[in-house]
């Protein structure tokens, strides 16, 4: 394996400061997130969820950002998962975005809460017909014997709802929104000196300042 600590890249594409982002972090994040897709970015909506169980134990993955209802960030999962037992638990969670193609992060702190039923199921028959079986096939995070299972229990989705183009939702899939507490936007810059704008909620407002990197 080469040598981890020599690994590394300096960045010098852009800056950020405090006096020229939008004093509104949702309009900043819109303004990057469109440029992430003008960079084609593979899939900019791709975020590192984290969460903790009951028992402190944090643990992260990627899920895919679904929309931004409300000054709320929307994504879908089931809610019987891993994820789903540890928000409907501890609903403080954290989301981060990288875009390495730009040289940005973006990082989020907040808590989430149930998304409305009728919205989830709007989205939920809106995705592509096999995403629709394969989440009532699905026992997500469970442990399961084998592949055989699933594409068993596919199967028996598919016969049961042949055609059928949109499927009902599950009763444990839906979406969460998380209202954030805190919104960083991480610009990397030439000699690790990067530059950090922080927006944290003040009652209604939002108070924006600059961390050391």
């Amino acid at each position: 394996m080469q040598n981890l600590a020599n690994l590394r890249k300096d960045y010098a594409l852009s800056s950020l400061d405090a006096t020229t982002v939008d004093a509104n972090p949702f309009k900043q994040f819109g303004q990057w997130f469109s440029q992430a897709q003008e960079a084609k970015v593979l899939e900019p909506n791709a975020m590192t969820l984290a969460t903790v169980n009951e028992a402190g134990r944090p643990s992260a993955r990627i899920v895919l950002l679904k929309g931004l209802e409300d000054e709320r960030f929307v994504f879908y999962t089931n809610y019987q998962s891993a994820k789903g037992n540890d928000l409907d638990k501890n609903p403080a969670c954290a989301l981060t975005f990288f875009w390495p193609e730009l040289e940005r992060q973006i990082r989020i702190e907040g808590v989430a809460e149930r998304q409305d039923a009728d919205k989830s199921e709007q989205y939920f028959q809106s995705r592509p017909r096999a995403s629709q079986i394969n989440a009532w096939a699905s026992p997500q995070s469970s442990s399961i014997k084998n592949r055989t299972i699933l594409e068993e229990r596919a199967a028996q989705i598919e016969k049961k709802y042949a055609g059928v183009e949109k499927l009902p939702k599950p009763n444990q899939w839906g979406g969460y929104k998380v209202e954030p507490i805190s919104i960083e936007f991480w610009q990397g810059r030439v000699g690790r000196l990067h530059d950090r704008i922080l927006y944290t909620r003040d009652t209604n407002n939002w108070k924006i300042s600059r961390l050391a990197p």
